[in-house]
């Protein structure tokens, strides 16, 4: 229903986001007089930009953000979403723009060029956030509005009504349902007759949208509706009962002809992935330089303390369930790992926890390390050579993947981290293998600048020692 969204609309912010490129480039200029840094501009009323400059701004900024789906309805579905995917795209295009100016008007100032960044990324925050209360303001719909007709009242339907409703500022109202004679109940909802009733119903109730949300059971029901929609002038939706195997993405394509549904393929797009990627290891250089002294010290210390190699080295299972070394100082004593079982233990629902506080085998320099998550530092040569990301699920022993619900299985979708969602909201204290839900969560919202939050809030958790043991 997301592809209906108004071409009117798309193109009024494509629009709108090109002149605002140009007034912020404009205001950064009167900006650059005002504020009194860089070099003096003497009585310059603010620094002369060529026109040319403002064209190619625009250029640029117009083919970022069609490239990066700025204006995409299903990647700007809720203001928070769309707001990440406009700031990302400002970014990209900054860095873009200022590569330009590099080779060609060099003479423009730097300081211009990051006032203009701020100033850019400002209007179109606002922008959006004030389109978003004129939506609001009109019961949270646009100015035409299209009615939704639900086929079916179980939990499937339930749900697609509740999305639906989070979707209203895109014009969509839940007109009501139908379903079996003897159906459950819709949660909320208004039925508004039986299946056999549903063209009367479309007609009567002015629908312009049916959402056919069968369970598989009643699929014998769904072809014959199918047949009878299309005498009338609606669009007809079918949401597959599949979410009971709870893929992260389903998508649908032609290929040669034939209708496919994708269940699994890579949840990062290949510029994701390059994106990420450059990230990790740009980041992870500039950490090196002051870590490697640190890291000296570590292992003079590990050496003193107990005896033992100094880099415990485990197989851990890594993006895509494929296995590979993982680098860490050891904590513990070198016997560790042959007394782990000794160590298990059982909850009260039957789930192991390997992870104790005051853990007995831990050496006097691993327990510091520990604390300060020092241990993970030679996990940068892991980054470096590809197997691990700064960012991700955190990679789990085989053992425990073992043990695995399917589902818990697609946190191996993306590269696994240093870091993680897990890691700031709780780390040791919620043991990883009980909480999957936190890595699916990285996964399903993956952005550059999330990426970039969870970084400064590990550092956060680091500092104050939360949960580490």
């Amino acid at each position: 229903m997301s592809k209906q969204f108004s071409l009117r609309f798309t193109l009024f912010l494509f629009l709108s986001d090109v002149v605002l490129v140009c007034l912020a480039l404009f205001l950064a200029t009167q900006v650059r007089y005002v504020v009194p840094l860089g070099r003096d501009l003497g009585d310059n009323i603010g620094e002369n930009v060529p026109h040319a400059v403002y064209g190619l701004a625009a250029i640029i900024w117009a083919i970022t953000f069609l490239t990066l789906n700025a204006y995409d309805p299903r990647e700007i579905s809720f203001l928070s979403k769309e707001l990440v995917k406009v700031v990302e795209a400002s970014l990209f295009a900054w860095l873009i723009l200022a590569g330009v100016l590099y080779f060609s008007y060099r003479d423009i100032s730097r300081l211009l060029i990051l006032y203009f960044f701020g100033l850019d990324v400002l209007l179109v925050i606002l922008h959006r956030i004030v389109l978003r209360a004129g939506f609001l303001s009109r019961n949270g719909y646009r100015y035409h509005t299209r009615r939704v007709l639900i086929v079916g009242t179980g939990e499937i339907a339930t749900a697609v009504a509740r999305s639906v409703r989070e979707h209203a500022w895109m014009g969509l109202v839940v007109a009501g349902f139908v379903g079996p004679e003897h159906g459950d109940e819709a949660i909320d909802g208004k039925i508004l007759g039986t299946i056999d009733e549903t063209l009367d119903v479309a007609v009567r109730h002015d629908i312009e949208e049916v959402v056919i949300a069968l369970p598989r059971d009643d699929a014998h029901n769904t072809r014959q509706l199918i047949y009878k929609l299309q005498a009338l002038p609606v669009n007809i939706r079918l949401i597959p009962d599949y979410f009971d195997l709870v893929f992260l993405r389903l998508d649908f394509e032609s290929f040669s002809g034939m209708p496919l549904l994708t269940l699994k393929e890579p949840v990062l797009d290949p510029f994701q992935r390059i994106e990420k990627r450059a990230f990790d290891l740009i980041v992870t250089g500039l950490v090196l330089i002051p870590a490697l002294p640190i890291m000296a010290l570590i292992a003079l210390a590990i050496r003193l303390d107990s005896p033992g190699p100094i880099l415990f080295r485990q197989k851990r299972v890594g993006e895509g369930g494929v296995p590979f070394t993982i680098l860490k100082f050891r904590t513990m004593r070198q016997d560790a790992e042959q007394l782990q079982a000794n160590h298990n233990h059982v909850d009260d629902e039957g789930n192991v926890i390997h992870k104790h506080e005051d853990d007995p085998r831990v050496t006097r320099v691993g327990r510091f390390l520990r604390r300060t998550s020092f241990d993970e530092l030679p996990q940068l040569f892991n980054i470096l050579l590809g197997q691990m990301s700064l960012v991700g699920p955190r990679p789990e022993m085989p053992w425990l993947v073992d043990m695995y619900e399917p589902w818990q299985r697609k946190r191996f979708e993306v590269p696994q981290g240093l870091t993680g969602w897990w890691q700031i909201n709780g780390r040791s204290d919620k043991p990883m293998h009980l909480h999957t839900e936190d890595d699916l969560y990285y996964i399903q919202h993956y952005s550059l600048l999330l990426d970039v939050k969870i970084l400064l809030r590990t550092i956060k958790a680091v500092v104050l020692g939360h949960g580490a043991f």
